[in-house]
């Protein structure tokens, strides 16, 4: 079952500038020769932090994992049953993105995770988001910023009511911005997951740098917390700063257990990706935050240890039955288009079990696109659609060279699977 005490619930720079636009946007082909015509790229949500103290801890490697747990608390865990699109949500966010019945709306993002809010209606917080207007051939003009009309921003929320998805911004209709606006032009907010707790929606954000002229030259610079009122997510009402002495991001996954909250992050290595795991007490996490070390809980980032690799930077870990299952896009094989699931009796793992669950079909030429360019990642659940047996799960589909998402919109949306369990 999923668990319904849960409240809630790679990516590119800002297109300002041509170099960093590119990074994230439409990362360099000549980088990434290596497979392009044959699978997916999974892309970091940024370069690999600043190197970090190693953890005496070894990670669980995906190729090391025992089989899956059959028991957790008496119970047999439910066992993986079948996946398909989600033809309403797809369908849901396909005609709100071409309606055109506003020019100043979202037509296509990434990052997708969701909460549920007091009065149950659901936000969607999304990082690089389109607005504006699409063509009827599928088409869209050029971001302001290279001299076309779509404006083009680092964040945002869409809130679903019913059946009806109503974009928030920052800025006004005429000027719209993100609703965490950069302090100033050489650093960014692209979202992490987001949290409903204690009458607040309590949304992590990752702050990138730039440091230097190359296209390289930008990096994670350090995690806040934005929280925001219910009835005006437009703006938040306080922005504080986050553990970030380690190089984790702290914004892959938030979980409530009970009266904890566990907070999932990601040690980004580029080609390795390390989970780590963290925890509070009660409502909010602007409260003392304990760190797992492998063997217990510490108040000091630095003892955080590596739970295990092969996880992208947006992943989720949810109930299921009486225990967990980690659904992520497979960062074990290069450029892989497989979402897979792992099993635990607890939200620190082992997790175990490595099942594929789904097959992204958009990547490459032999994809639905016929393109080289295109490209799946950060895969996680939606435990706020889902239901008894069904996880609803997400991915985003983006290309390598930015000037496909003028040619087609449809490419920079997210994809919505229902993944079922028995």
């Amino acid at each position: 079952m999923i668990d319904e005490t849960r409240e809630v619930h790679v990516r590119k720079p800002t297109p300002r500038d041509r170099s960093r636009h590119n990074g994230r946007f439409g990362l360099v082909a000549g980088v990434l020769t290596l497979a392009l015509s044959t699978t997916a790229f999974v892309p970091a949500n940024a370069a690999p932090p600043k190197p970090s103290q190693a953890s005496a801890a070894q990670p669980r490697t995906a190729a090391a994992a025992a089989a899956a747990p059959l028991v957790c608390d008496g119970a047999r865990m439910p066992a993986f049953a079948g996946s398909q699109p989600d033809a309403e949500l797809n369908g849901l966010f396909t005609r709100y993105a071409t309606d055109n019945r506003r020019v100043d709306d979202w037509t296509g993002a990434d990052g997708t995770y969701s909460t549920t809010l007091p009065d149950g209606r659901l936000a969607f917080v999304f990082s690089d988001t389109f607005l504006g207007k699409v063509n009827k051939d599928g088409s869209r003009s050029p971001v302001i910023e290279e001299g076309g009309t779509t404006p083009f921003l680092n964040n945002t929320f869409v809130v679903k009511d019913g059946k009806k998805l109503t974009t928030v911004t920052g800025g006004t209709k005429s000027a719209p911005k993100a609703i965490m606006p950069p302090r100033d032009k050489k650093h960014w907010y692209w979202a992490g997951d987001a949290i409903t707790a204690g009458g607040k929606v309590q949304a992590t954000y990752q702050e990138y740098e730039r440091f230097g002229p190359g296209l390289w030259d930008w990096r994670w610079h350090r995690n806040v917390l934005a929280q925001f009122s219910p009835k005006r997510l437009s703006k938040p009402t306080s922005v504080t700063p986050l553990p970030s002495s380690k190089g984790i991001s702290w914004a892959s996954w938030l979980e409530r257990s009970g009266r904890t909250i566990y907070i999932y992050g990601v040690e980004d290595k580029g080609t390795s990706k390390y989970m780590h795991l963290a925890r509070v007490r009660g409502d909010s996490l602007k409260s003392r935050w304990e760190f797992y070390t492998g063997k217990g809980w510490s108040k000091r980032e630095a003892d955080s240890v590596r739970v295990m690799d092969g996880v992208a930077n947006e992943y989720s870990v949810s109930r299921l039955g009486r225990g967990y299952v980690l659904i992520t896009q497979d960062t074990t094989e290069i450029f892989s288009t497989k979402i897979v699931a792992y099993y635990s009796c607890s939200p620190q793992g082992p997790f175990t079990g490595k099942t594929t669950v789904y097959t992204t079909p958009e990547t490459g030429l032999t994809g639905t696109y016929k393109n080289a360019n295109v490209f799946t990642y950060n895969a996680h659940a939606h435990p706020e659609l889902s239901s008894k047996g069904r996880i609803v799960v997400s991915y985003n589909v983006n290309s390598l060279k930015n000037t496909d998402h003028y040619k087609d919109s449809s490419i920079y949306r997210p994809r919505f699977v229902d993944v079922r369990f028995r």
